[in-house]
Order: structure tokens, then C-alpha cells, then sequence
């Protein structure tokens, strides 16, 4: 992945790329060019007292750097010149090799970086023109990353995900995963524009704090109305806050994994097939389906899939709710299927850890 200063990637948008940086090239590039030089002076040095200088007839050491610095830069002043057919042989078949190599080296780094920096400020601009409808994480600690491997599971892109955090490891580490990342504090209005928040369908908010979440929903409801913003808190007293600042839905995850943990001592088979069903892409997934133009007007019992709740505009109904006896077209139904073995992603661990 591309590495860039802390200075500069404050609030940039960081593509995933696996790539050394350019200070790296750079640095492997003035290698290569000081070994050239020091070959060529290693190689005059042994030939000295085949060249003559026009101030004392001498070619020291300190000559001899000055000679390959002259030469292989083409500066050429005529002071210290080869004088015997050996050393203008020598010249002619490896000082100008050496020559051209150390000019290839310098211009090639200079024309290197100029079109890294071109192609990165292309790839950005097209990343933003093309990114619509996306999915930004607010956060990539534990929360953030499961919130990630259900969304590709479910068939979302992964170019279609882009992860904000305020940690520049984090943001490295899901660069190396395949992830567009934002690297900034969430709350202010400028990071969030740079994840193109503004043109998303959907954020996933999974701060470590509650009240950054509170900050961050209003920020987002802010940029973007029509935005689906569901949102994770630790404690339940703090939900409604959530909901009133602009969450469409909200989950206390302190609270969930504590009846999950009740679950599973009432009933450890009960809390193993809930955690199988909120575990994407392994044994039972819970998921969400629009009704098939075979199934109007039929119970939800006679579908395919074993149906656990009709979704029909904002209400939520139960499989066996009266309204929901006979299934509309425009209705959609959570259901229990059985997971494809294909739909499993595991994502690198959080550096955080």
C-alpha cells in the first residue's frame, strides 16, 4: 500500500494500493545513483596515473571524485582528461555506460514520482466521480470490521466500502485489505466530504465512544437527508439520544451481547443458532429479500424460505400478524437461508488489538 507522511494524509483520501511510496523510490533510487558513482571512482582511481590534470599533473583521490562527478553529470570542465589510449578505452566502453545509467537513474526518479503523483491525483478523481450509492464505516476497530465482512458476504463490492478512522495504522491496514480509507476525526464536516459522504447510501457508525456517535449522526444527517444511518452504542440509555440526533436504527452493543449471553446459559443450543444467524457466511444467515411476483397473495408459511418477519412500508410484522396473511408485491420478508460457503471473509486483524 502506498505510504504517505502522517503531515500529508491527515484528512486524505488513502486508495488501496501495493505499492512502495515515493519516498522509498526516491531513497532506493539516490542508492543506485551513489553506487554508480562510487564504481566510477573506484575504477579512475585504479587507472590515475593514466589521466593528466592541467593544475598539477596529479590525480589524487579527491581528483579522482571530482572527475566522475563532472562526468557522469556531463558538466565536462576539460581539467582532468584521459591522455593514454587505455583510459579513453576504458572511458568509451564503461564510464559512459556508467554515465547513462546514473542520467537514467536521476530522470527516471523525477519522472517517476511526477507520474505517480498524476496517476494518483487521475485515480482519486475518477474514484470520485464514478463512487455513488456507497457504504462509509466510521470506525474499523472490531464493530467496523464484522460490519464489513456481513456487507461483502452479502454481495456488496469492496470497492464500494470506504472506512473513516482517526488511527493512520488502521487506515494502512485496510488499505492492505482492499479498502478505500479516510484517515480524520468523523465529527468534522470536511473528512466526511472526502469519504463522499454526501453521495452515499448508507453509513455504518462504530465509534468507540457514544457520544462521537451522537456527533457523528448529526454531522452526516447534516450532509446527507436521504442517508440510512444505523449506528452503534455501548449503553442502552444513550439509543434515543441516537435516534432524535438523526439514526435510523441503532444497536446497543453492550446490551445485545448481554442477552446473548443470558441466551446461551438459558439455552446454549439457542444462543449458538443466534450467533450462527448474525455470523454472515457461515451455517444459517438471517437476510432480507423483496416477496417474488409468485408469492402475492400467498401466506408467508408457503414461502420457500422459512420467513421470520414481513417487512410492508416502515412496519415490521410478524410471520404469523394478521395484516401480513397475505403477501404484497411491494412487501419484503427477513428470512433464514442457508449460508454459501463462498460468501465467508475473514479481513486482516485490527492493528489496534
Amino acid at each position: 500500500m502506498k505510504r504517505i507522511p502522517l503531515d500529508e494524509l491527515q484528512h486524505h483520501v488513502q486508495l488501496p494500493e501495493p505499492v512502495a511510496g515515493p519516498l522509498r523510490q526516491v531513497a532506493k533510487r539516490l542508492v543506485a545513483a551513489a553506487v554508480v558513482l562510487l564504481s566510477t571512482v573506484f575504477l579512475v582511481y585504479l587507472d590515475r596515473e593514466e589521466y593528466g590534470d592541467n593544475a598539477d599533473g596529479k590525480v589524487s583521490l579527491l581528483d579522482c571524485f571530482y572527475y566522475a562527478t563532472v562526468t557522469l553529470s556531463t558538466t565536462g570542465y576539460g581539467d582532468i582528461t584521459p591522455v593514454s589510449d587505455s583510459a579513453r578505452l576504458i572511458n568509451v566502453l564503461v564510464v559512459t555506460p556508467l554515465r547513462v545509467l546514473f542520467l537514467i537513474i536521476l530522470i527516471g526518479t523525477t519522472l517517476e514520482v511526477l507520474a505517480e503523483r498524476t496517476r494518483e491525483q487521475w485515480r482519486l478523481a475518477r474514484w470520485r466521480s464514478t463512487l455513488r450509492d456507497h457504504t462509509v464505516i466510521i470506525g474499523f476497530g472490531t464493530k467496523g470490521r464484522s460490519a464489513a465482512e456481513t456487507l461483502i458476504s452479502t454481495g456488496i463490492p469492496q470497492d464500494q466500502i470506504v472506512i473513516v478512522d482517526p488511527s493512520r495504522k488502521v487506515i494502512e491496514a485496510a488499505g492492505a485489505a482492499g479498502f478505500t480509507g479516510v484517515v480524520g476525526d468523523a465529527t468534522r464536516s470536511d473528512v466526511l466530504l472526502r469519504a463522499e459522504l454526501q453521495r452515499a447510501g448508507q453509513v455504518i457508525i462504530a465509534t468507540q465512544r457514544d457520544d462521537t456517535a451522537v456527533l457523528v449522526t448529526l454531522t452526516a444527517r447534516q450532509l446527507n437527508r436521504n442517508l440510512r444511518i444505523v449506528a452503534a452504542v455501548r449503553e442502552e440509555e444513550n439509543a434515543p439520544l441516537l435516534r432524535q440526533s438523526g439514526a435510523d436504527s441503532v444497536i446497543t452493543s453492550a446490551s445485545a451481547a448481554g442477552r446473548l449471553l443470558g441466551m446461551s446459559m438459558l439455552s446454549p443450543s439457542a444462543g449458538a443458532v443466534m450467533e450462527d444467524l448474525i455470523h454472515q457466511g457461515t451455517g444459517l444467515n438471517l437476510t432480507e429479500r423483496p416477496v417474488t411476483k409468485a408469492e402475492v397473495g400467498h401466506s408467508p408459511r408457503e414461502c420457500k424460505d422459512l420467513v421470520v418477519s414481513v417487512v410492508r412500508g416502515h412496519r415490521v410484522l410478524g410471520f404469523d400478524d394478521p395484516e401480513a396473511a397475505k403477501l404484497e408485491l411491494t412487501d419484503r420478508l427477513v428470512v433464514i437461508r442457508r449460508a454459501s460457503p463462498s460468501q465467508a471473509v475473514v479481513l486482516p486483524n485490527d492493528p489496534r488489538r
